[in-house]
């Protein structure tokens, strides 16, 4: 079965479980093992760092037969904590892996640009910047991440195999206002690991001039990230939506 979760990860140390840390993963755990009287391991489709939220986090579980969906949902909703919920649930193909199976997965990152930005209402999911951006040099840095490309300077050394290519096909890259600020949003097959952070600090140098407004484009196949901008905080980070072929969905009650 697919659960599909929101969460705000403000509390959390990330997904993945980890000692004596509070993780979704483990929240998750906890909850299934309580409802299904033993333990259920949930499978993420990705990891999403300490702070970072999602309201599209697609997670696999085999439970008992006696659970419908709704009703595994239900039953969630009932025992979680209140930063996370379930949003869906759906009957997957038995061979559904919730990582491997992902054609695409999207996210959006939120800047705040006008004085309300600083709200305790809104700096929780919202990076609040006090510089002007170049909306045209940002739109310019989107275009050119779509396509097939080698990413390797927007991610953190070490954490994928040096033998990895570093490639990802970007299929969406786009800067858009929205009262109060910007949202990026991106779509591609696979993300390393810090990359949208990375690209959005990039991106955002570059638009207030605080670096070579061709930046991104440049630093595209780089062999190292040594010439990439800070990463962007967590908080203002979504996972949005993992996309999975239509035929791993069976029909539901």
């Amino acid at each position: 079965m697919q659960l599909v979760l929101h969460y705000d990860g403000a509390g959390f140390a990330g997904w993945q479980r980890q000692p004596r840390e509070r993780t979704v993963q483990g929240e998750l755990e906890d909850a299934l093992g309580h409802i299904c009287a033993r333990p259920v391991a949930a499978l993420g489709a990705g990891r999403t760092d300490a702070g970072v939220h999602a309201r599209g986090q697609a997670v696999g579980v085999r439970v008992p037969e006696r659970w419908t969906p709704s009703a595994l949902r239900r039953a969630l909703n009932g025992v979680l904590p209140r930063d996370v919920w379930v949003a869906a649930a759906h009957e997957m193909a038995p061979a559904f892996h919730a990582r491997f199976d992902a054609i695409s997965r999207r996210y959006s990152y939120y800047i705040g640009t006008d004085d309300a930005a600083h709200s305790p209402f809104r700096r929780r999911v919202e990076w609040a910047l006090d510089r002007a951006l170049d909306v045209r040099i940002l739109a310019m840095s989107a275009a050119a991440l779509c396509g097939d490309h080698c990413f390797r300077a927007f991610a953190v050394k070490g954490t994928a195999p040096e033998r990895d290519a570093h490639r990802c096909t970007v299929t969406r890259s786009t800067w858009r206002e929205r009262p109060g600020g910007l949202v990026f949003e991106i779509e591609a097959n696979r993300f390393l690991h810090h990359m949208v952070r990375l690209l959005v600090g990039t991106m955002a140098d570059a638009a207030s001039g605080c670096r070579d407004p061709a930046s991104v484009p440049t630093l595209l196949g780089a062999d190292d990230n040594s010439a990439t901008s800070a990463p962007a905080p967590p908080h203002a980070l979504f996972l949005d939506a993992v996309v999975y072929p239509p035929d791993l969905y069976m029909i539901t009650e």
